[in-house]
């Protein structure tokens, strides 16, 4: 999909609402062959550098977790990718959407994040095949 970097069907909102800003550093956890490479590059285009892998082992602004529901256990997963995760950063979870394989239910995130501290807030089409879901501390509310 050259040259369609930043331009987004009708059904998805994007990276520009995950509330990345320039110079942030943001860790990405779960990647693989089937994650969405034009909602990657727009999250590096926002901050201007290229995501973090997982063995970056400083503090973040920022994470994004892949997530697929046969990827083992998703609190575990939750509670590691805050290890370095600056207070008030941002952790969103993307899943792909129902209908597709790998797709984990919203009970099934909300359940994981409560275990590990968190909630969730809002969720919305970010790519085509993938949903994005912003995790918060619990008790921040939106």
């Amino acid at each position: 999909m050259k040259g369609t970097q930043n331009q987004v069907s009708a059904d998805t909102q994007g990276a520009d609402r995950l509330g990345f800003k320039a110079g942030q550093v943001v860790q990405e956890f779960g990647w693989g062959d089937d994650v969405d490479d034009d909602v990657r590059a727009e999250i590096e285009e926002i901050t201007g550098s290229e995501l973090e892998d997982e063995d970056f082992g400083d503090v973040t602004d920022g994470v994004i977790l892949w997530w697929r529901d046969d990827d083992g256990d998703l609190t575990d997963s939750l509670v590691d990718v805050t290890e370095y995760l600056e207070d008030g950063g941002i952790i969103w979870i993307f899943t792909p959407k129902a209908g597709r394989d790998g797709h984990t239910t919203p009970g099934e995130i909300q359940d994981a994040a409560n275990t590990a501290g968190m909630q969730s807030t809002n969720t919305f089409a970010v790519a085509d095949d993938w949903s994005a879901t912003r995790l918060v501390p619990r008790g921040k509310g939106r």
